[in-house]
């Protein structure tokens, strides 16, 4: 990794840390996101996976106003670390740790190759 991606790298880790800890406190079933990126392609290799306890609860995030603010804050944190992403909602994915336990018996690596 060059000396500028690690840079990067670490914007983004601390910028999604700070969404990550409002979410925790403000969307019922959030649980923690992680993030993936080839920077070889930056900023649209740039994946975000926002990962709920279980998929009741995902469901009805996923159909509430929750996910607008929710996709608003993540936009929001790269514009402030100078990362220009044309639709936030090509770029994050909602996952659950119920699906993620039957369908890959917990691996999140695999589940996130």
């Amino acid at each position: 990794m060059k000396k500028s991606d690690k840079k990067i790298e670490n914007n983004l880790r601390k910028s999604l840390t700070d969404v990550c800890e409002n979410a925790l406190e403000d969307i019922d079933g959030f649980v923690w996101l992680t993030h993936r990126v080839n920077y070889a392609s930056f900023p649209d290799s740039l994946q975000i996976t926002c990962v709920f306890k279980a998929n009741s609860q995902l469901a009805t995030f996923v159909k509430s106003k929750e996910k607008h603010g929710l996709l608003e804050q993540l936009a929001t944190a790269l514009k402030g670390i100078d990362i220009n992403i044309k639709s936030i909602n090509n770029h994050v994915f909602f996952d659950s740790e119920e699906s993620c336990d039957s369908e890959t018996d917990g691996n999140w690596a695999k589940r996130l190759g």
